[in-house]
């Protein structure tokens, strides 16, 4: 099998066509026919929504600061209270670390973005407070392997954050969701000012 991932489907398949001009796809190729011809299925794809537009506008504007636009974007997104664009922004750039340095460091940031993503989500009949605690523990274990300011982060100061959001969580044994409209946390970086 090969997997191809483009942004226009090739001729032939049945996704062709003019709505998916913004889209991306993953194909699944199984072999080929007579005369060098391949044949496959779509796996999946992916439309550009408005929010997805907006969203890579914004790492455009930050391109060409001392940090990565992914790593900027991701706290102008946390910032806003945009905690699963946040998370999704700077997968991009963790994916590219596994063996990098920071691998643990964004994958820690990733999950502190998705604990909140579960707190927005939660409802009683669908509750989502205990993923989220086990999202800020990934979290802090995480972010604790680096030193006290890392990529321009006080990695203490958010480490505090996870600490008294997972404190609020337990201390009502999973039965209030403590996030509400107007305490939602941020994050700053030190030395760089944010959009």
């Amino acid at each position: 099998m090969i997997f191809t991932r483009c942004s226009i489907p090739p001729d032939g398949c049945p996704a062709n066509h003019a709505k998916h001009a913004k889209a991306e796809f993953l194909f699944v190729w199984f072999g080929e026919r007579a005369g060098g011809r391949r044949f496959g299925r779509l796996a999946a794809h992916n439309f550009m929504s408005k929010k997805s537009a907006n969203i890579a506008a914004m790492i455009a504007g930050l391109q060409g600061r001392a940090l990565d636009a992914h790593y900027l974007g991701y706290f102008a997104c946390f910032n806003r209270r945009e905690f699963y664009e946040a998370h999704d922004v700077l997968e991009e750039l963790w994916l590219g670390q596994r063996d990098g340095p920071n691998y643990a460091f964004y994958k820690g940031l990733i999950q502190l973005a998705g604990a909140f993503v579960h707190l927005q989500k939660h409802t009683p009949p669908r509750p989502r407070l205990r993923p989220a605690a086990a999202l800020f523990k990934l979290a802090q274990a995480n972010l604790q392997k680096y030193p006290a300011r890392h990529e321009q982060l006080d990695v203490r100061a958010t480490l505090a954050l996870i600490d008294d959001w997972l404190g609020k969580l337990e201390s009502a044994r999973f039965a209030h969701n403590p996030l509400t409209a107007d305490n939602a946390p941020e994050l700053q970086l030190l030395g760089e000012m944010q959009n």
